[in-house]
Order: structure tokens, then sequence, then C-alpha cells
């Protein structure tokens, strides 16, 4: 079940990109109690994500993108977070 992060993040993701794929994954019980590991069970997370959005733009652009739509949850309220971007056509 989706915590009030995962929720928030999937929210602004689709709002932001209109994705064709979405799939925000909580990986913080594979790092429990490793560094980051706030006790929240919403600490660590991959996104992969396709959008016409990220049609010509590098990997680094994508990742700054997706970052800027979540505002201040990575590096404030998520410890880590891994992006998987891409173009419809691309593939992951």
């Amino acid at each position: 079940m989706a915590g009030p992060v995962q929720k928030e993040m999937e929210e602004l993701l689709a709002k932001a990109f209109a994705p064709t794929r979405l799939e925000v994954i909580n990986d913080s019980a594979r790092h429990h109690g490793h560094a980051g590991d706030d006790g929240s069970g919403e600490s660590h997370f991959t996104v992969v994500i396709e959008s016409e959005a990220f049609a010509g733009q590098s990997r680094v652009n994508r990742q700054r993108m997706v970052n800027k739509a979540l505002g201040d949850i990575p590096g404030e309220r998520v410890h880590a977070l891994a992006i998987k971007a891409s173009a419809p056509g691309e593939g992951q």
C-alpha cells in the first residue's frame, strides 16, 4: 500500500508530465538500517516514467525535470531517488 509521500510523488509527476507510464517504487525496505533510513518506510524510491516531455532531452536534463517537479521531496523528505526517465518508443 502506498504511503503519503509515494502518493504525493505520483500525483506531482502525473500532473507535470502526463506520463504514458509511471511507476513509483518504494525501495525503503531494502535499505532498512542503512544511511538515510529515517524509519518512515518512505526514504528510498525508484521512479520509472515515460513521457513525451522527455523527447530530445539528455538523461541529466530528464533527471533535473523530475527533481524539479517533485519540489522539496528529493533530498529533504526522501533520502534516495533513482530516476529512469524515457520518451515513448525509447524503452527502458
